[in-house]
């Protein structure tokens, strides 16, 4: 997972900065996060997979399909 984390944010030239205040949390958490020091919530997880048009199995390095998987459809 480190290396996923790492190389989302580097490919979009962004800092774990801009992460952080992504998830509203301290860069120093984030920081955690991509070492694995921390584990990442869940709701998190989920944001980096909206944020990056990816899916949480990708990221997690369950698989090394990169496309998201189709959305469920919301019912009215």
């Amino acid at each position: 997972m480190i290396e996923r984390l790492r190389a989302l944010r580097e490919d979009r030239d962004l800092t774990q900065q801009d992460l952080a205040e992504l998830l509203h949390v301290h860069q120093s958490t984030y920081s955690d996060y991509e070492l694995e020091r921390i584990n990442i919530p869940i709701r998190a997880l989920k944001r980096l997979a909206e944020f990056y048009q990816t899916s949480v199995d990708y990221i997690l390095g369950l698989t090394d399909e990169a496309r998201p998987y189709p959305r469920k459809r919301q019912t009215p």
